[in-house]
């Protein structure tokens, strides 16, 4: 199931409203794609609140699109969440290419452990704009899910991101 969300990208700059920025001289100018797009991120807080259990999906995909929409590179993202589900940490722990992105789950178990996590979602972002689901995708998702439930830790979703949509492995039935 896709959710269409309009999300700003390094392919559609060009058809955006002109945005300015202050400068430290308090000065208006013409704001950069960079300071929009890290805006954009830092914004995306706000769709995921430290006091509140992560129990809507449709924020939840709306905060993994804010946040990884925009990458030219491959990029994954882990929001880990304590016993309730709610938000402890978001840490991007993969980049890769264009079309891959390196995650290695002995990183994220040892990371779930650090933060003493109960459950974390994923996500990852696809610049090619397809949500379609590689078998990468579903392998890595299997791999990360048996790796987690070693220590008792929940993978709840898996959510693939593009510009303009999400995909959810659970609502896909896939994780």
């Amino acid at each position: 199931m896709n959710n269409t969300i309009a999300a700003l990208s390094y392919d559609n700059m060009d058809e955006t409203c002109t945005l300015y920025v202050r400068s430290p001289s308090g000065r208006y100018k013409l704001a950069s794609d960079e300071q929009i797009l890290a805006a954009g991120r830092t914004a995306a807080e706000s769709l995921v609140s430290q006091s509140s259990p992560v129990d809507q999906p449709t924020k939840v995909k709306q905060f993994f699109q804010a946040k990884l929409a925009g990458l030219g590179h491959e990029c994954a993202a882990f929001l880990y969440l304590d016993s309730r589900f709610k938000p402890i940490r978001y840490i991007e722990q993969g980049s890769g290419t264009l079309s891959q992105a390196s995650v290695y789950p002995r990183e994220i178990v040892k990371t779930a452990l650090r933060l003493n996590a109960a459950a974390l979602i994923m996500a990852h972002n696809h610049p090619s704009g397809s949500t379609e689901p590689s078998m990468a995708d579903l392998n890595l998702t299997k791999h990360l899910k048996n790796a987690l439930a070693l220590i008792d830790v929940r993978l709840l979703d898996h959510v693939i991101v593009t510009a303009a949509s999400t995909a959810s492995l659970a609502e896909l039935g896939q994780m």
